[in-house]
């Protein structure tokens, strides 16, 4: 294989986005190994061009052409590599596909992530968006990632602290944005497993199916149902999932806020603050099941924005911009988007 042979140009990135957009690269590339990845970098037709990191592309809106190069991570393997008295260790390639990811934990008999199950995306991209939900985080399991500094061109190990994990935010948004590349992820996935039904829908969700004691399959298989209730198939209909962070607001004014909207949905912080449920905050302005052009709001989830056919990256962005002017004035709350727009 020579250093371009596996390069191609002018490359269409609509079936690699889960919102479906239609948008082109001028340079893409394939990225199997850290050899590959190495090559690449040192290509001469890729050189002093803007690069644009890709995985499952569930976290993306694509709002024009992208005049530099993608490099699609696709490395796969999944190994058990280590086990002690607290944890069973995992390490997952950064391109393999989350959710079935989960499930091969699941198979194997290890508990952990099965609040995490459905989630679309890459492993590679989940610790840098911690990605979250039903009452748990990626940060709760995760043990290390092994990246690619593209300053340094090293491969380095970043343990659990150096991540910096927040809500839906870590160290690879900011310190090493555009910096780093997660060539896999080891998750300690605890010997010792509880049950996490801290997610009131999801402890009903058990309680209907009559299981006191339910296993980490059974979790999952609840996560699972209730996902697809709410949320749209990528495959039926483009999305990118919740669209909005859950805001988060002192606890001085969400208390101002309950005196003028009494059915507020709030979730306590360890911090103090408070979460706000950004779907409801969108809902009572109006928006769920809207459109404004070919992008809309979806009809079962007001967090999620979906393509109804042929909408482009600048119509979705648009509606995303109405939608956050519309809370904003109505209840002084700023909502921001969770994916990354280019």
């Amino acid at each position: 294989m020579t250093a371009i042979s596996y390069i191609q140009s002018d490359f269409s990135l609509q079936d690699h986005n889960t919102f479906g957009i239609q948008a082109t690269v001028k340079r893409y590339v394939t990225i199997g190994s850290v050899e590959m990845l190495q090559k690449a970098l040192r290509s001469p037709a890729l050189s002093g061009l803007p690069r644009l990191v890709l995985g499952g592309g569930s976290n993306i809106l694509l709002t024009r052409d992208f005049p530099g190069v993608v490099l699609h991570m696709c490395m796969k393997g999944i190994d058990i590599v280590g086990e002690d008295a607290e944890a069973t260790y995992v390490k997952a390639a950064g391109g393999e596909n989350w959710h079935q990811f989960v499930l091969w934990t699941l198979a194997q008999g290890l508990g952990g992530l099965e609040n995490l199950s459905l989630i679309p995306g890459s492993v590679g991209a989940a610790p840098i968006q911690n990605i979250g939900a039903y009452g748990a985080e990626v940060k709760d399991c995760f043990h290390s990632a092994t990246i690619f500094d593209l300053e340094s061109g090293t491969v380095l190990r970043l343990d659990k602290a150096a991540c910096a994990f927040g809500y839906r935010d870590s160290i690879f948004k900011h310190a090493l944005r555009d910096r780093a590349i997660v060539l896999d992820v080891t998750f300690a996935l605890p010997r010792k497993w509880e049950a996490n039904l801290r997610y009131a829908e999801l402890e009903q969700e058990i309680a209907s199916r009559g299981l006191d004691s339910p296993s980490p399959k059974d979790i999952s298989d609840a996560v699972i149902a209730i996902r697809t209730r709410k949320l749209p198939d990528p495959a039926v209909i483009g999305n990118a999932g919740s669209f909005f962070k859950n805001p988060v607001v002192p606890a001085q004014q969400r208390h101002a806020l309950l005196e003028h909207f009494p059915q507020l949905i709030s979730y306590p912080q360890a911090d103090g603050t408070y979460k706000l449920a950004a779907g409801w905050l969108i809902d009572q302005c109006g928006w769920k099941g809207r459109s404004l052009g070919a992008a809309g709001v979806y009809d079962k989830q007001a967090l999620v924005l979906v393509n109804r056919g042929g909408a482009s990256g600048q119509e979705v962005l648009a509606l995303a911009r109405r939608i956050q002017e519309d809370v904003q004035a109505r209840f002084g709350v700023l909502i921001e988007p969770e994916p990354v727009i280019v």
